[in-house]
């Protein structure tokens, strides 16, 4: 994690310096912000990055004198199939819709279905069919 951190937090630097000189050479808000934006949003993750990876074990990937093979294994649990994050992505582009027209009654429509969405992606291994059995 210590490399994730180190690049995300180098693009932080780069965003931050970019949108001083940007917005002292230009005097145009919009681009300033957007880099200024980018910077804080690239500094959230290098943050977490660095955090985390003060409280966890060093991966292989962080030390110089790890071998191939200890990478080897077994990498997490990914779902086979789903259908929920399509589901998602319909209610994302409906609340997009609603939002765009400014229809309130799409806006509960679309709210009540990205709730439904997430909960069900959320709970997808808790509960029904697929559940995990510990």
């Amino acid at each position: 994690m210590k490399v994730e951190a180190l690049i995300f937090n180098l693009i932080t630097v780069f965003c931050i310096v970019a949108a001083i000189v940007y917005g002292l050479w230009s005097r145009e808000p919009i681009g300033t912000t957007a880099l200024a934006l980018s910077g804080g949003l690239t500094g959230l993750i290098g943050g977490f990055f660095w955090f985390v990876s003060r409280r966890i074990d060093a991966r292989p990937e962080d030390r110089k004198d790890a071998d191939i093979a200890e990478g080897a294994g077994e990498l997490g649990f990914f779902p086979p199939a789903s259908y929920w994050p399509f589901g998602l992505a319909l209610s994302a582009a409906l609340m997009g819709l609603a939002l765009a027209f400014f229809y309130f009654w799409l806006m509960l429509i679309a709210g009540a279905a990205l709730l439904i969405t997430v909960g069900g992606l959320l709970f997808e291994f808790y509960v029904g069919q697929n559940a995990v059995q510990s």
